[in-house]
């Protein structure tokens, strides 16, 4: 097997996905609106898990650094969301936030939030185990 199967020139682009999020955004035939999904590199992923790290008190009075899980999720679901734009001023004045990943979460009903995260995390191929790449690899 040829390393030029590995070039960045020969990787497929990660296409955009239409999700339809929540019935209460509707366009002007009054179908609910699909908002426009991408993927991030890892390189992105780890700027949103540095920048979600909070420290805390360990064992001795020491700071510990600890992963702000809810954070980095709402990092993650505001970087993934390409429509509409989150960090449009008039849309977060409307909602009366400041910052993509405020309005996001102001947005949408809790399920609803839920549901575009795990989207998130399936477009970010979070969903998939390396067996099941492994089988489709043995399966071709």
């Amino acid at each position: 097997m040829s390393m030029k199967l590995f070039f960045a020139h020969n990787a497929v682009a990660a296409e955009t996905q239409e999700v339809v999020v929540s019935d209460r955004f509707r366009d002007e035939s009054g179908r609910p609106a699909a908002w426009k999904l991408r993927a991030i590199s890892e390189e992105l992923n780890e700027e949103l898990r540095s920048a979600s790290m909070k420290r805390t008190k360990g064992k001795g009075g020491q700071a510990m650094p600890e992963m702000d899980y809810n954070a980095y999720l709402g990092r993650m679901v505001a970087a993934c969301v390409v429509h509409p734009d989150l960090n449009d001023v008039e849309l977060q004045q409307s909602y009366g936030v400041r910052g993509a990943a405020a309005v996001v979460r102001k947005m949408l009903l809790a399920g609803e939030f839920a549901n575009l995260a795990a989207k998130v995390q399936e477009i970010n191929g979070f969903d998939r185990e390396v067996g099941e790449l492994a089988e489709e690899v043995k399966n071709d």
